[in-house]
């Protein structure tokens, strides 16, 4: 019986491991985090993380960092080693408390420090703070099965999620361009935007995306919109499938589709590229 209680426990936390995903998201499995990402440009040393449990039971969760890969999809993949051109921020990032404890709508702040910042060359340096689900766990024993010969697999479902972290040395000369717009229908109802973003330079770009019908009249309708896009270094180019509205006032056969890519900067909207896809 203790046996099979021991697998039991092992195999719930092998499960839970594999489930862990990073994340471009700022909320899940009941772990709300503010700001979405933590960039260090050289006017701050000190940055705070808030975190809140949306949930009702109390949860841990431990806190460590984690090196990403992007793909070109935009999907992510753990790494140990830097691709060429990618160097990771972890060297020079303390942050603290490593672990914390939540009840339900409770509230708690994470600093995040550079350090050793004069040792850093010019250019982009990133890696990803990791917000691990800890295992409700419970003595060995206390739910064994009746049957001593029978083993049980119970499967509980870990939750991660992930923040970048930037430390950005000098001048950025990162440009980026909308580029390869193609639209897609689907069932004569859903209408889909393709397009890629081309990045060059030696640091990341992040900004929103705004989609625009615009009429041969000249009326414009904004019809897709994506928040938080990012294209990080190494990767040059970022594919997106951008769903449109499929509000009746929405024309996809005349007129033409204006993209736009946006970034705040000291509080302002910045456009950092623009296309348009002619409909006839």
């Amino acid at each position: 019986m203790r046996i099979a209680s021991l697998l039991m426990y092992n195999l719930c936390i092998i499960q839970g491991l594999f489930v862990l995903t990073c994340q471009p998201a700022t909320a899940q499995g009941n772990l709300l985090i503010t700001p979405r990402r933590v960039v260090f440009d050289g006017s701050q040393r000190t940055q705070e993380l808030n975190l809140a449990n949306t949930g009702q039971d109390t949860a841990r969760y431990l806190i460590s960092l984690i090196e990403i890969r992007m793909k070109e999809d935009g999907t992510f993949e753990n790494i140990t080693q830097p691709d060429s051109g990618q160097r990771f921020a972890s060297g020079h990032i303390r942050f603290f408390p490593r672990s914390v404890v939540l009840g339900p709508g409770e509230a708690q702040m994470v600093k995040v420090q550079i350090e050793k910042a004069g040792e850093l060359q010019p250019g982009e340096y990133r890696s990803h703070i990791y917000f691990r689900a800890a295992p409700d766990e419970k003595p060995l024993g206390e739910e064994a099965p009746k049957d001593a010969v029978a083993i049980a697999v119970k499967l509980i479902p870990l939750f991660g999620i992930s923040i970048p972290v930037i430390i950005q040395v000098g001048a950025s000369n990162a440009k980026v361009q909308v580029t390869d717009l193609s639209l897609s229908h689907s069932n004569d109802t859903i209408s889909k935007l393709s397009l890629n973003l081309q990045r060059e330079g030696d640091m990341s770009v992040y900004g929103d995306i705004t989609v625009r019908s615009i009429s041969d009249q000249g009326k414009a309708m904004q019809v897709g919109y994506v928040k938080g896009v990012a294209v990080y270094t190494p990767c040059r180019v970022r594919q997106l499938n951008i769903p449109l509205s499929t509000g009746k006032k929405a024309d996809y056969r005349n007129g033409k589709l204006q993209v736009t890519y946006t970034a705040m900067v000291k509080g302002k909207p910045v456009v950092l590229s623009e296309a348009e896809l002619m409909l006839h």
